[in-house]
């Protein structure tokens, strides 16, 4: 239940002192960390506190170190995807980008890329923001702007270490963005992320950070894009047939991941949410990833280069080699019984 509005003050004070905050402090804006041990299981509570004109808003975000299995199989990647994948991580050198609004789980799936790549020949080191999971046989670093420590100094700095594999939290500017693509292009592997929505649109965003051309085209081996979307429970989820008017949308979703291909497409059975107890009477139950991969090859090297990352071009290319996008990955999910057609849609409903 809601505690009384009388205790707003109480409960702000109490979530700042777990958090280590200031709690003399309402009017800036505050980050902390909470570590809680619940059923034998330490889970971590990433605080953030923003000042309103009503009062202090507080968002708690919920960190299962215990769930999180960093193993490529579980990711949810189909088998082209998993393969171009592995092929970029095990290069000597090159960038690799992951596109993703916050909070679609990009930082698990570079994390379960230097697990698949690590070994004690191999030195990896990662500068984060926050550091999210301490992994064995990795070398660590915590951004921190207050003192100096920021990405691009902390790369500067990672150079000298001789490092193999180096891990970038995120690009946000262009000092960031040079000295990656500087690494990659002195022989180290680079994994980090973009906000963009699509991965293709990495290149234009790289481009207009002062990046050139010609650079990107011979540094970059992969761009990824993914999505969350809600798996359905596997207790109580329930088979329908899809309706002979459906909107022409699904139909030509469904082309696009495809259906087509298969024998019958008339007899093909979707899966809508139920509700029970397991699932809290949601009908759904966990989440699981959508992806787009573009193994940068040959000909998507010449069209960055050539076309200075169009999108529409790189698209082109991208569709002939048969890449599927994430729409066509989120059909996939709702042909396996995975996710449910209107949940597919609305994660991905920007990749039309």
């Amino acid at each position: 239940m809601p505690p009384p509005k009388d205790l707003f003050l109480a409960i702000v004070s109490r979530v700042k002192i777990m958090a280590k905050l200031d709690i003399a402090e309402r009017r800036l804006p505050q980050d902390g960390a909470i570590t809680i041990i619940l059923q034998s299981r330490k889970i971590d509570l990433r605080v953030s506190i923003c000042p309103t004109v009503f009062g202090e808003k507080i968002v708690m975000r919920v960190l299962d170190k215990g769930s999180a299995q960093l193993s490529i199989d579980k990711l949810g990647l189909e088998t082209k995807q998993k393969e171009d994948l592995l092929k970029a991580a095990n290069f000597p050198h090159g960038l690799i980008f992951i596109t993703g609004p916050t909070g679609s789980g990009k930082t698990t799936t570079l994390y379960t890329v230097l697990q698949t790549v690590k070994s004690p020949e191999v030195n990896i080191m990662t500068i984060e923001d926050p550091v999210e999971f301490k992994l064995d046989g990795i070398n660590q670093v915590q951004v921190r702007a207050a003192i100096g420590l920021t990405f691009a100094g902390a790369l500067r700095s990672f150079l000298r270490q001789d490092p193999d594999v180096i891990l970038v939290g995120e690009v946000r500017d262009k000092e960031t963005a040079e000295i990656c693509v500087t690494a990659a292009l002195t022989g180290h592997l680079v994994l980090s992320t973009l906000h963009t929505n699509s991965a293709l649109e990495s290149v234009p965003r790289l481009v207009d950070l002062g990046i050139e051309p010609f650079m990107l085209s011979s540094s970059l081996c992969c761009l990824a894009a993914q999505r969350l979307v809600r798996q359905l429970c596997p207790a109580c989820k329930r088979p329908y047939q899809p309706a002979k008017d459906a909107p022409k949308e699904l139909e030509q979703c469904a082309k696009e991941s495809m259906l087509a291909a298969l024998p019958n497409p008339a007899n093909i059975l979707f899966y809508k949410e139920g509700g029970c107890e397991k699932c809290s009477r949601t009908g759904y139950l966990g989440r699981k990833a959508v992806y787009e991969i573009y193994f940068i090859g040959r000909e998507l090297k010449d069209t960055i280069y050539k076309t200075g990352g169009d999108v529409s071009k790189l698209r082109e290319v991208a569709a002939s080699a048969g890449t599927w996008s994430l729409r066509a990955s989120a059909w996939r999910k709702v042909l396996e019984g995975v996710t449910s057609v209107e949940e597919a849609l609305s994660v991905t409903s920007g990749d039309l």
